[in-house]
């Protein structure tokens, strides 16, 4: 059975979506936030950068979200959440997979913890109006491509791991001034989604209430 380190919200939700959608046996750990605990001595022996979400499979200890969608994605071909191996889709799909969290991921957390670069809180205001408006024109290019293409999802028809990572960091941003759901294609994208029961399950466990995106 897995175990998923999680917070309601986080970073675990896009792996969660995975193991409803995949139907494998796995069990909660909540990792209290509010209290810290992801910087306890106990769960920085799982994760030494103090970060949610990990994943437990037997023996092994995994961290970083689009790593352990990947892995579970690999571990339960069956289910169809990744393409196969050597594909032209399968490379479309890293190429969205490490857009999402090296680029789009890294700016939100710009915008949420703007403090962490700066010294003053003038600093932190601009540093987050800035990660605001590039996580703009992020979703901007993520909204021309599915414009473009023959959707409703990131890789065409079929639905895969990358459309739940998507979903995860586009509700990050319905508190901005533009969400992404203000964007018609992107929208579609995230009414599919979350039309879908897995996600729907996910949600509910997390007890992630509306707005959802």
């Amino acid at each position: 059975m897995y175990q998923l380190y999680y917070y309601p919200g986080n970073a675990n939700l896009a792996p969660h979506i995975l193991l409803e959608e995949i139907g494998a046996d796995y069990e909660l750990v909540l990792v209290d936030r509010t209290k810290n605990e992801h910087k306890s001595p106990a769960y920085l022996k799982l994760n030494p950068a103090g970060r949610i979400p990990v994943l437990i499979d037997g023996e092994l200890v995994l961290y970083e979200s689009a790593a352990i969608c990947l892995h579970l994605a690999d571990r339960h071909a069956a289910a169809g959440l990744v393409p196969a191996l050597g594909s032209t889709e399968r490379a479309e799909f890293y190429k969205w997979l490490i857009y999402l969290t090296n680029t789009v991921q890294a700016e939100l957390l710009l915008y949420f913890y703007p403090e962490r670069l700066a010294d003053d809180a003038a600093a932190a205001a601009q540093i987050k109006a800035h990660a605001e408006r590039r996580t703009g024109e992020m979703l901007d290019l993520v909204e021309t491509a599915l414009a473009a293409g023959s959707g409703p999802f990131l890789l065409g028809a079929a639905y895969r791991a990358v459309d739940a990572y998507l979903l995860m960091l586009c509700r990050w941003t319905r508190v901005m001034h533009k969400p992404a759901r203000t964007r018609p294609h992107l929208a579609r994208l995230l009414d599919a989604v979350m039309a879908r029961p897995a996600t729907q399950r996910a949600f509910a466990a997390e007890g992630i209430a509306a707005p959802f995106y």
